[in-house]
Formats: C-alpha cells, sequence, structure tokens
C-alpha cells in the first residue's frame, strides 16, 4: 500500500471534519436532553450582556408635579475566552503496510476505515468532556480535566452566592416535598417572568438513595399504582413536589460530573438558560469562519513514515443565570 493515498481528497481537512462529525454520538445525559442550546460563532470569545432590569410599583402622584426619575437597567458585560479541546493520534507507514484491500475496497477505503476508527476514540473523549463541561455549567464551576483546576467559576464570574436547599433528610419527619417547593420557589424568585415548561433535579448517587428511601417519599409511593415505585429501579426518574428527579450516572475513570451528595434543580424550557458557542478551529483554512462542534485532520510525519491525526473542539458551555440553578443537600 501506498502511503500517497493520503494525499487522496478523502483525507483532507473537509473530508476527516465531516467523518468526525458523522460519527455515533456517544450521548451523555444533559446532551440528549438538549439543555444547551447549540451554535457556532466566528470568534474565541463569547461576550455575554446581562440586563438587570427593574421593576418597581408607580405610586399615586399629583397631575403637573415632577415625579421620582424611572430606575434604569442595569446592563453588565462578561466576556469568555472558548476552551480548546484536542486529541491527537498517529497512524503509522508500518500500520498499514499489509492492510489488503477487501471485495471492492480501494486502498483508500481501507486505510480511511482505520482512520475512522481512530477519529472515533478521539470523538469519544471529547463527547465526555463536553458533557463534563455541561455538568458543570449546571453546578456553576466548569473544571478542567483533572476535575481540580478551575475553568470557569460562574458565581464568581456574575458576584452572586450559590443558592442552597438542605431536603432535611435526616430527619424520618421532614417534609421532604415541601423542601422540594421551597427550592423550586428559590428558582422562580430568580427567573422572573421568564417561561419554564418545568424542573428536572439531578442527584448524586448517595443523595438519590438517601431521597428515595426517606419515610415520607415511601409514604407517598404507596398509594401511587399500588406501590409500584417502592417494588422498581426509581433511578430512570419520577415526578415529585413539583419537580423530575433521576439520578444522574456520569463518571469518567474516577471523576464523578456530580458529586455523591449533592444535588442541582434546573428550570427547563428558559430561552437560552444554558448555551454552547462553538468557536472555529486554529487553522488557517477555518479562521474567522462560524465554528463547527468537531473537527479532524491530518499531516504526513517527516520522510513521510506516517500520518498524525488531530481532532478538537472549541466549546463555550454556560448557564446565564446561575441564580436560577439550586444546589440540594442532604
Amino acid at each position: 500500500m501506498h502511503l500517497d493515498i493520503f494525499n487522496d481528497d478523502a483525507f483532507s481537512v473537509a473530508s476527516l471534519t465531516a467523518a468526525i462529525n458523522d460519527q455515533p454520538f456517544v450521548p451523555g445525559r444533559i446532551g440528549a436532553l438538549g439543555l444547551y442550546s447549540e451554535e457556532g460563532v466566528t470568534t474565541t470569545s463569547v461576550t455575554i450582556e446581562f440586563n438587570q432590569g427593574k421593576i418597581t410599583l408607580v405610586p399615586v402622584g399629583e397631575r403637573g408635579k415632577p415625579v421620582s426619575p424611572q430606575a434604569r437597567d442595569a446592563r453588565k458585560l462578561r466576556s469568555f475566552v472558548v476552551p480548546h479541546l484536542k486529541r491527537d493520534d498517529s497512524l503509522m507507514a508500518d500500520s498499514i503496510q499489509n492492510l489488503r484491500a477487501f471485495g471492492t475496497e480501494s486502498e483508500v477505503e481501507t486505510a480511511q476505515a482505520v482512520v475512522n476508527q481512530r477519529l472515533a476514540r478521539m470523538n469519544r473523549d471529547l463527547d465526555a468532556t463536553i458533557e463534563f463541561h455541561r455538568v458543570g455549567g449546571i453546578k456553576g464551576k466548569i473544571l478542567d480535566a483533572d476535575g481540580t483546576s478551575v475553568i470557569y467559576d460562574l458565581y464568581q464570574e456574575f458576584g452572586i452566592t450559590q443558592k442552597v436547599v438542605s431536603l432535611g433528610l435526616a430527619n424520618a419527619n421532614t417534609n421532604v416535598r415541601n423542601k422540594i417547593l421551597e427550592a423550586v420557589r428559590t428558582a422562580e424568585e430568580e427567573l422572573g417572568a421568564a417561561m419554564v415548561s418545568g424542573y428536572r433535579i439531578f442527584y448524586g448517587r448517595t443523595l438519590f438513595d438517601e431521597l428515595t428511601g426517606h419515610a415520607k417519599v415511601e409514604k407517598a409511593w404507596e398509594r401511587w399504582n399500588e406501590g409500584e415505585m417502592l417494588r422498581n429501579d426509581p433511578r430512570g426518574g419520577f415526578q415529585f413536589g413539583g419537580a423530575f428527579h433521576e439520578e444522574y450516572r456520569g463518571k469518567v475513570g474516577t471523576q464523578a460530573f456530580i458529586e455523591d451528595d449533592a444535588a442541582y434543580l434546573v428550570p427547563e424550557g428558559v430561552a437560552d438558560l444554558f448555551i454552547t458557542r462553538f468557536a472555529p478551529a486554529d487553522y488557517m483554512e477555518t479562521a474567522n469562519t462560524l465554528g463547527l462542534p468537531k473537527y479532524a485532520k491530518q499531516e504526513a510525519m517527516r520522510m513521510n513514515r506516517g500520518i498524525e491525526l488531530e481532532a478538537q473542539s472549541n466549546p463555550l458551555n454556560l448557564c446565564t443565570r446561575p441564580g436560577a440553578i439550586i444546589k440540594l443537600t442532604r
């Protein structure tokens, strides 16, 4: 097999990018729910304007006399640099030396299958990282792959404090439904007049088990469909107290996406509450173009002994109103 096949159009940046974006999606729960609205941008940073509109009551005044001036909207600008995620791999000449074309496949098609396998691996890594960042957007702190380095602390960026509601699960007499309603009301106050289609709570495994095992919750289930929830696995989710509850399953190695002893209440259906903005790749041919979810490219090694492969994504995942996300604790 001749290594010159990699000069074929099938291995151009456009073809490889199309291939990686066409790979089967490894769905994370947040991505599958479509909470984040996705768009491409032509820049490597994104600026968000916050218009903190104030609504005040108008007092009765006397005709012909001056009145208090209208309160002006307070506007703030925040600029965020888009994170750059990249994976690379190599395909040596020897690794395709003995590949034999099968059936009607050409040498290009056979080598391309090997390249696509490598791209699929890199694609899974990028998908998992984007999901990790999206969970970070919900939690208010977007972390790097090590799980400790902070990329963006949204509460610090916006100058607000995270709202926390304790479910009081240590006490068997706690009215858990009312605690959940308290969290929903707290989110409602933050959202104001924004349209909401519902509320969803993502749980870590320990807190979810404590919730579903609480005496008040089990008592509520006894009368529902002859106690079906007490017999079945509830992790897929259930409606209770004005919100949908589910255990979030997400872990890479030892890194849990949501900590075991916490949960996060998320409003659903709010326009642009969660956004993903994809910046263009750092290639000459993609500069100032509309960003795509992923890119892939290849380049010949010195002395033409192999090919270097690279896949990258440049996603910025943000919650634009982090005060509306309520953290729940035991």
